[in-house]
C-alpha cells in the first residue's frame, strides 16, 4: 500500500480512463469505497487533474528508478565481455549469476562396452 504523498509514475491505463501513462503525480488520498475498483486519488501536475486509479497503474518512482539502473548496469557489463571476449563473464550474466556446471569427465568406453550397450538396447 503506498503512502499518501508518494511520488509515483503512471505505468497503465487499465480501465481505459485517458491517464497519463508516463507522467508523475502524488498520492492524495485514499478511494475508501468499498465497491470501486479505484484504491488512490493521484494528482498529476503535468495535466493539473486528479485521477481516480488502481494499484496496478501506478508504480513509486523509486522502484522504477532502480529497475532501470540494473537495466542498465546489465547491459554494460554485457558491452564489457563481449569487449573483452570473456565468455565466463557473458555466460554468468545471461544466466542470471547462477553458477555454471562444471562439465565432469566423461568415462570413455570401450569399442565393446558400446557395442555391448547397441545390442542390449536393440534387443530389449
Amino acid at each position: 500500500m503506498l503512502k499518501l504523498g508518494d511520488k509515483i509514475i503512471v505505468v497503465g491505463d487499465r480501465y481505459e480512463q485517458n491517464l497519463p501513462v508516463g507522467e508523475y503525480g502524488y498520492i492524495i488520498a485514499y478511494d475508501r469505497n468499498t465497491d470501486s475498483v479505484f484504491e488512490y486519488i493521484v494528482r498529476v501536475p503535468q495535466v493539473n487533474r486528479q485521477f481516480y486509479v488502481s494499484a496496478e497503474d501506478v508504480e513509486l518512482e523509486e522502484t522504477l528508478l532502480s529497475l532501470e539502473a540494473d537495466r542498465i548496469e546489465r547491459e554494460a557489463l554485457i558491452d564489457y565481455a563481449l569487449a573483452t571476449r570473456n565468455e565466463e563473464l557473458f555466460r554468468r550474466i545471461m544466466n542470471g549469476d547462477k553458477e555454471v556446471p562444471q562439465e565432469s569427465e566423461k568415462e570413455v568406453q570401450s569399442r565393446e562396452d558400446f557395442i555391448r550397450q547397441v545390442n542390449l538396447k536393440a534387443w530389449i
